[in-house]
């Protein structure tokens, strides 16, 4: 029988080395490689060997009936699972420290339970007593959840067992250990093996389980990615510190779609949902100004109304300074290159500074157009048209470039009182008359048009 050799791996980024070394080589940290005990060698080989059984195997014709949605009266957050929590679902929860990750999954917990189902809250970062505090300032505390601080996975499973609720929360997955792993809370193995056991257990005995998860300062959540592999949904919960708004992103999940945002606002009471995030985003816009557009977007299902807003004034720097805020840097140095390119319009020895107003992430290509009239804008020093609202990609030719859901994105501007869309010329809009649309070829022609410049 071949002797079975030991797995190294990084507790820093999960990668596997054949030995030890006291630098990982993908990520480069030090003294970050540990020994892990091999795995079992899987079914056995001869003549003597056992066989499995037959795995059955149905068609792609099979009719099923869509899974059962457990609706727990926060709507913004059955809104990014699908349409509420599925039974036997597992689901990761991400986010920075202090942005209300806590908060959130305990008004969710409570909210489900008062609709006649159970949940646990299992805590391994604070005692019963400061989730009894929080519970009392977020009005929490008549609501019929059970409550336990716990870090002992098998303990948890055991009662888990008992119990068989609607609903686990375990609150978080890098404080559980397990006494078969000889390794520290938190450690890859740990990690691994915690997050195994609870899906595990969600899939065989139908109960929920919702499992939250720190995130490195690059923004990922902590551990081996194998984690957000064997679950069924996960969860970014993202905002600014400064800014009241938070969003609940979905960055995978198999009973919904994928992109789907839920918009909160923290209050003294909790967290708030927000129905109408564009009509909030766009709250504060006073009258007119030089370096605001309104971009039409689509976060997952749902148009959403942001402004971007930029400043560029004269740089005393050798290397003017480009500040960029919920938008991707590298999209708006493009920009800001075809513009001069092919445009003629310089931004060297200016300083560009951009933000999205409310904290909003803006990640997709159609927000290129709103970007550019901010730009321009600032540097003219000339408003865009306060009823236009703004979408469209930029190539790197100059052109511009339609993109989808032209319908929805113009359905939402009607909505909030805008009359006019500026957009790509080859955009197919369908069954929306009703605003005026200013189709322009390429990005010459919005300077030229908008801003009467060649």
């Amino acid at each position: 029988m071949a002797k079975s050799s030991s797995a190294f791996t990084c507790t820093a980024c999960g990668a596997a080395h054949k030995k030890w070394a006291g630098r990982c080589d993908a990520c480069g940290e030090w003294n970050s490689i540990i020994e892990e005990a091999p795995l079992s060698q899987g079914p056995g080989r001869g003549l003597g060997a056992h066989k499995g059984r037959a795995v059955p195997l149905s068609n792609l014709s099979t009719t099923e009936p869509p899974p059962p949605r457990s609706r727990s009266g926060m709507e913004e957050f059955d809104r990014v699972l699908g349409g509420g929590l599925v039974p036997g679902s597992a689901l990761l929860v991400g986010g920075d420290p202090g942005i209300g990750k806590s908060t959130l999954l305990l008004q969710h917990a409570a909210a489900l339970s008062r609709t006649g189902r159970q949940a646990i809250y299992f805590s391994g970062e604070e005692a019963s007593a400061q989730v009894r505090m929080r519970a009392m300032r977020l009005g929490l505390a008549d609501a019929p959840m059970r409550l336990g601080a716990e870090t002992n996975l098998r303990d948890i499973l055991t009662t888990l067992e008992a119990e068989r609720p609607d609903l686990a929360v375990i609150d978080s997955i890098q404080t559980l250990w397990s006494d078969t792993i000889e390794a520290a809370p938190g450690s890859v193995a740990q990690v691994r093996a915690s997050a195994h056991e609870l899906v595990t257990f969600a899939k065989r005995r139908g109960v929920a389980v919702i499992l939250v998860g720190h995130v490195t300062k690059e923004g990922q959540i902590a551990g081996p990615r194998v984690v957000e592999h064997m679950v069924d949904c996960v969860l970014y919960f993202e905002g600014e510190r400064g800014h009241q708004f938070r969003i609940l992103r979905s960055v995978k999940n198999r009973f919904g779609p994928s992109g789907e945002i839920g918009v909160f606002e923290m209050t003294g009471s909790g967290l708030s949902e927000v129905a109408n995030p564009s009509a909030l985003f766009l709250s504060e816009r006073g009258q007119p100004i030089a370096g605001s557009a309104v971009f039409a977007g689509i976060e997952g299902t749902r148009p959403v109304l942001t402004e971007v807003q930029a400043l560029v004034a004269p740089s005393t720097l050798a290397s003017p300074r480009r500040t960029v805020v919920g938008l991707d840097s590298g999209r708006v140095s493009t920009i800001l290159a075809v513009l001069e390119a092919r445009c003629g319009i310089p931004f060297a020895g200016l300083d560009v500074f951009l933000n999205v107003a409310g904290g909003m992430k803006v990640v997709e290509p159609a927000a290129d157009l709103a970007i550019a009239g901010a730009l321009l804008s600032a540097r003219e020093d000339s408003a865009l048209p306060p009823e236009a609202v703004l979408f469209g990609e930029i190539s790197l030719s100059g052109a511009l470039r339609p993109v989808g859901q032209a319908e929805n994105r113009l359905k939402e501007a009607q909505k909030l009182g805008f009359t006019q869309a500026i957009l790509p010329e080859a955009q197919k809009v369908e069954g929306q008359g009703g605003m005026a649309q200013r189709r322009i070829a390429d990005l010459t022609g919005f300077v030229g048009e908008v801003f009467g410049a060649g």
